[in-house]
């Protein structure tokens, strides 16, 4: 689990992609200053990776088919910075919002606007992501914790602030780039509740179930959702 607070800006030592997977190596000052050790997740520009082996302050992890299918990790090259973020120990704080790693797909940069001290980015994301992203929400763009200054059926605006800029990628972001996209857990855990019927008694295991019917707004609120 990660929290969408960016700890360091790493720099891709290599990426070597094979037939339908890719070995990336990234040197990040945070390998040896927090003590990461071999299996550890971290997220790189969004996307939980496991570090597969350490040489000094650069760590590498095994990217699979489906991350290369769901990222932008694939288009990574040697020199590309990269926003890192070690896994949220138990006794962290939550700064950001609950950020899984999983990548659910890509949206592209529209447009970039200076708003007073801030900047505005409007992203344009798949329509099967954009439902799940409401105006003063939460989304993680390329690993960031962000929050949603609006929405439409097509596209979103993050609006970013001076610190932001300056310790991640977004700066190198212009309109056409292609930015990883994590929607809010809760909004996913809850669409699948609302798609899927309800047993009403399940019973014990190898028992034919109770009939099925539909999560209801009203079952959700009764069960503090």
């Amino acid at each position: 689990m990660f929290t969408g607070i960016v700890e360091d800006l790493g720099t891709v030592e290599s990426l070597t992609r094979g037939a339908d997977f890719a070995a990336l190596a990234v040197t990040s000052d945070v390998v040896v200053t927090d003590h990461t050790v071999i299996g550890e997740s971290i997220a790189v520009n969004g996307v939980c990776l496991t570090v597969t082996s350490i040489h000094g302050t650069t760590f590498t992890a095994d990217v699979m088919h489906e991350t290369l299918r769901r990222s932008s990790l694939g288009t990574l090259r040697t020199g590309s910075h990269v926003n890192v973020e070690r896994a949220m120990p138990a006794n962290g704080r939550f700064s950001g919002h609950i950020v899984s790693g999983h990548i659910d797909g890509t949206g592209v940069v529209e447009s970039i606007v200076p708003d007073g001290i801030a900047t505005v980015y409007t992203i344009r994301a798949p329509r099967n992501l954009m439902r799940f992203i409401a105006e003063k929400g939460s989304i993680a763009v390329e690993g960031i914790s962000l929050t949603v200054t609006f929405a439409n059926e097509e596209t979103f605006g993050v609006s970013i602030i001076p610190h932001t800029a300056g310790h991640t990628v977004l700066p190198e972001r212009k309109p056409g780039s292609v930015v990883n996209l994590e929607i809010d857990p809760i909004a996913r855990y809850v669409d699948r509740l609302l798609s899927m019927p309800r047993t009403e008694d399940a019973g014990q295991a190898g028992t034919a179930a109770g009939p099925a019917s539909p999560i209801t707004k009203d079952f959700l609120l009764s069960h503090g959702f």
